[in-house]
């Protein structure tokens, strides 16, 4: 064997689908390009956050509230489903963002035990003067899509939201510390019992909604 051949690592996937003629080159670029692209969602949204005075994580909130609030409101756990987060991280931002009289609570009445959460008049206007700024990035990120590259995109996108739990466990199996196995953070720790698949509490970890 060459020094050429014993100094390369094997493949980083196994998956058939993910090889080309053997190798993980083509998945590898795709990973870097993934690490790229959401580098520059996390800027987008800090930067239209900014616009609002909030954090990005907060940005995403008021934009999930936006869409499925209506004129009733919506549940926290519906919110934190639309971001793939705990409830208890969405009560937390969202009593800050009340604090900033950006997001309004009332009594759900169908639950006595939940508070239904819709944006305040000040919080609805100043969405509505960011939207052209929001439409104008959002066309510029992502109007290189066709329709088929934009559907195949987002049913990827979708699949990898479970996937990539599955794979944070796996990485983190062996680990010790807050987020092992074990820790408080972990799968098997209090925080990790009370999320539901899928859900963080790292507001890092919460998907960039720049839409």
């Amino acid at each position: 064997m060459s020094d050429k051949d014993s100094s390369r690592l094997p493949p980083t996937v196994s998956e058939p689908a993910l090889l080309s003629d053997d190798s993980d080159g083509r998945f590898r670029q795709m990973v870097y390009d993934l690490f790229t692209v959401s580098v520059r969602m996390e800027a987008v949204r800090d930067a239209l956050a900014k616009d609002l005075g909030v954090t990005g994580p907060q940005y995403s909130i008021l934009m999930a509230i936006a869409r499925l609030a209506g004129i009733a409101g919506v549940p926290v756990g519906q919110v934190a489903d639309q971001l793939h987060v705990t409830g208890a991280f969405v009560t937390v931002e969202t009593g800050k963002l009340v604090g900033k009289d950006l997001v309004e609570k009332a009594p759900n009445p169908k639950d006595g035990r939940s508070v239904l959460l819709r944006l305040s008049e000040q919080g609805a206007a100043r969405l509505e003067r960011l939207a052209p700024k929001v439409r104008a990035v959002n066309d510029r990120f992502f109007g290189i899509l066709d329709r088929g590259d934009f559907e195949t995109l987002a049913r990827a996108a979708s699949a990898l939201v479970q996937s990539s739990d599955d794979a944070v466990s796996i990485a983190r199996a062996d680990q010790k510390g807050p987020e092992g196995p074990d820790g408080p953070d972990g799968p098997e720790g209090p925080e990790g019992k009370a999320s539901k698949a899928g859900a963080v509490s790292n507001p890092a970890i919460v998907g960039p909604d720049i839409s």
